[in-house]
């Protein structure tokens, strides 16, 4: 009995994250909507206001800079990387760079995730 009542609970908890990662990939469509694409770069300013960039799902980073959104899309999926994780990036200098690495991180553990790398960043401009 005390098995079954741990599996429920267990399968309560995992549905709300499985809607997650939908709703960021619906909400950054949202956000490119009116902006275009311009050429990728290897390096944009990483932020000194605390605003990082953003998990979309496993192979989607964003980075909001004011009338850019910058998108990452690393060249492979960073396992158990989700959308409420936190990111712990390895910045050298005062840039995020392609071939930087971060990890994931989620909330309350100690523990980050495996080591990933980040692709290049697409500008998205407000027309």
């Amino acid at each position: 009995m005390r098995i079954l009542a741990l599996l429920l609970l267990v399968g309560a908890c995992a549905t709300p994250e499985a809607a997650g990662p939908g709703r960021e990939a619906e909400a950054l469509q949202r956000d490119l909507a009116g902006r275009t694409a311009e050429a990728a770069e290897s390096c944009v300013p990483a932020s000194s206001s605390g605003q990082g960039l953003r998990i979309v799902d496993a192979r989607t980073l964003v980075y909001d800079q004011g009338r850019t959104l910058w998108v990452n899309r690393l060249d492979s999926d960073c396992p158990g990387m989700r959308s409420t994780d936190t990111l712990i990036v390895e910045v050298n200098g005062s840039q995020y760079c392609r071939g930087d690495r971060f990890r994931a991180a989620s909330t309350g553990s100690t523990i980050p995730g495996p080591f990933c790398v980040l692709g290049s960043f697409t500008p998205y401009r407000k027309s």
